[in-house]
């Protein structure tokens, strides 16, 4: 796990958007504009992973409030990062989205509102819920997709169409939660999820419209045969940990 020293920060807002960033120089000041656009009243913070462009320069110029890690850590750390940031800082709400411009931030306030009303505890952005065929994988990705799908809903006994998005709001007990060491360093995908579920949190999913990546996702950048079996034996795992302690509600 990766640490950081905090800076002494006093939020603006009780709402954090977290967007981990590996050289998106040419992609995040225009994510983080979306961000403050239709999110107003969210802080953003970018985790930058160690990049080798000036990805730390122009999330500033933007407005975001910026971490840098000293070395390229992976999407996982980057993500746990920004949840100890939140916990630390005391906001109650933690959302999260890609760098790389797949995520419109428009659509976030109909995943807020699920939290807001009690429905879940972590709500996720689907781009396969709505089954409008906007987004196209490859077709080794979605085939990976489709059986972590079918695993993630049997398991979890309710219906899972995207447990690979990156787009998501959580309550602050999710972002403690995933402050300790069960939180996977690499891909946090259906093997999280399952986790959640399995330790007493309430999921949902929302509909959603995503861009088709134009470059190298930090999130989806894994060799497809090697994330399977990473992903399979997480499962494994995550099935054989004890049950974490329930949510505090």
């Amino acid at each position: 796990m990766t640490s950081y020293r905090a800076p002494t920060v006093v939020p603006d807002s009780d709402l954090l958007v977290v967007i981990p960033a590996y050289n998106e120089a040419a992609n995040i000041a225009a994510t983080v504009a979306d961000v403050r656009m239709s999110l107003p009243d969210f802080d953003v913070l970018v985790v930058d992973d160690g990049s080798a462009d000036a990805t730390a320069a122009r999330a500033r110029g933007a407005g975001a409030r910026v971490l840098r890690l000293p070395v390229n850590s992976g999407y996982g750390v980057a993500l746990q990062t920004g949840y100890k940031y939140a916990v630390r800082h005391g906001y109650r709400t933690v959302a999260q989205m890609d760098a790389d411009g797949q995520h419109h931030a428009e659509y976030m306030p109909e995943l807020l509102a699920l939290v807001d009303d009690g429905t879940a505890d972590i709500v996720i952005g689907s781009r396969f819920l709505d089954g409008d065929g906007h987004y196209q994988p490859s077709r080794a990705r979605k085939i990976g997709m489709s059986i972590f799908s079918r695993m993630a809903s049997r398991i979890m006994r309710q219906h899972v169409s995207d447990p690979t998005s990156g787009y998501q709001v959580m309550r602050i007990d999710v972002a403690r939660f995933f402050c300790t060491d069960v939180y996977p360093a690499d891909y946090p995908d259906a093997d999280i999820l399952i986790l959640l579920h399995r330790s007493g949190f309430r999921v949902a999913e929302v509909g959603v419209q995503m861009r088709m990546p134009t470059g190298k996702s930090m999130h989806s950048g894994h060799r497809s045969l090697y994330y399977v079996y990473k992903m399979f034996l997480s499962i494994l795992v995550t099935m054989l940990r004890p049950s974490a302690e329930g949510p505090v509600r």
